[in-house]
C-alpha cells in the first residue's frame, strides 16, 4: 500500500474538476459519512461520479454513494461529497484526503465533516447528534507523514482548535444535541470493550473510523472545520448486542429527519453570514 499522498494525483484531479466545472466556485463543502446519504436528497445540481475524478475512485463501503454534487443554498455554493474513502480500504492517503484538497483549491473556506459513531459518554446514546469539539488520532498514522507538500500547508500545523468554536455553536443552534470529543481508530473492526474503556479514560466521547484525517488536512490548509457525528450504537462493552454496519445504517435512517434539518439549518446559517 502506498501510504504517502501523491501530489501528482492531487493536481490531476484539480485540473479535471476545474475543466468539468469551470464556472462553479465553492464557498462551503460537506463530506458525508456512513448513513448520511439521504440527508442531502432534497438538494439538486450538477453531479460527478467519484470514478471520474483521478485519484478518488469508487467508494468501498455500503451506504456511500460515491458522487460529488454541486448545489446552492440561499445563494451560497456548496460542494457535497456523498461518501468518503477510508484509511482501512488500503489504498493510501490520497483518496482519503482528496475531497479536502479539491474543496480548498476550488475556494471553499468552510467544511462540514459528518460520520457515524459509537457512543461512549453516558448521555450520548443512539440517535444523538454530536458537534465534534476535538479529536484523538488513534489511527496509528497521519496523512501528512512523508515529504512536505507546500500546497498542503505548513510542515508542523497547529491543532489547538481544529473544530472552530463558531461553527460548533452554529451546529448546536441548528439541531445538534451536544458537543463531544471524537476518537478515530483505523478499523475496519469495531473496537473491543477493553479499548473502549481505554478511550473513555483518554477523554473520548464517541468513536469512529474516519473524519480525523480530513480534519487534519483542512485545518493545515487554513480551512474552517466543523464536525457532526450521528451516534448509531453504543460502543462495545456498553452495547448489549454485537455491533454491525447494518445497525449503523438502520439507526441513521431512524434519525434522518433530524440529520436533514441540522445540515439544512447549518448551511442556511452559514449563507446568512456570507
Amino acid at each position: 500500500m502506498k501510504k504517502q499522498i501523491n501530489p501528482d494525483l492531487l493536481n490531476e484531479a484539480a485540473v479535471k474538476l476545474k475543466y468539468m466545472w469551470p464556472d462553479y466556485k465553492v464557498q462551503c463543502g460537506i463530506i458525508l459519512g456512513s448513513g448520511w446519504g439521504a440527508a442531502v436528497e432534497d438538494f439538486h445540481g450538477l453531479e460527478i461520479s467519484y470514478d471520474k475524478i483521478p485519484g478518488l475512485g469508487k467508494t468501498g463501503v455500503m451506504g456511500h454513494a460515491g458522487k460529488l454534487l454541486c448545489t446552492e443554498v440561499d445563494g451560497m455554493s456548496v460542494y457535497i461529497f456523498q461518501g468518503r474513502r477510508h484509511w482501512y480500504e488500503g489504498e493510501g492517503w490520497t483518496p482519503v484526503i482528496l475531497p479536502i484538497y479539491l474543496l480548498n483549491v476550488m475556494g471553499a473556506k468552510n467544511v462540514l465533516l459528518t460520520n457515524a459513531s459509537g457512543g461512549i459518554r453516558d448521555d450520548l446514546g443512539p440517535g444523538s447528534l454530536v458537534a465534534i469539539s476535538d479529536h484523538i488520532n488513534n489511527l496509528g498514522s497521519n496523512p501528512l507523514i512523508g515529504p512536505h507538500i507546500p500546497g498542503l500547508g505548513t510542515r508542523f500545523p497547529d491543532q489547538s482548535e481544529v473544530y472552530k468554536k463558531e461553527l460548533r455553536s452554529t451546529l448546536l443552534k441548528s439541531g445538534a444535541d451536544a458537543e463531544g470529543v471524537y476518537i478515530a481508530t483505523s478499523g475496519p473492526t469495531f473496537e473491543t470493550p477493553a479499548e473502549i474503556n481505554q478511550y473513555k479514560s483518554m477523554g473520548a466521547d464517541v468513536v469512529g473510523m474516519s473524519t480525523v484525517p480530513e480534519a487534519i488536512l483542512a485545518n493545515a490548509m487554513g480551512m474552517n472545520v466543523a464536525g457532526l457525528s450521528c451516534v448509531c450504537n453504543w460502543a462495545a462493552g456498553i452495547s448489549e448486542h454485537p455491533l454491525t454496519h447494518e445497525d449503523v445504517n438502520r439507526t441513521a435512517a431512524d434519525t434522518m429527519p433530524r440529520m436533514k434539518s441540522t445540515i439544512t439549518n447549518f448551511l442556511k446559517e452559514l449563507a446568512r453570514g456570507n
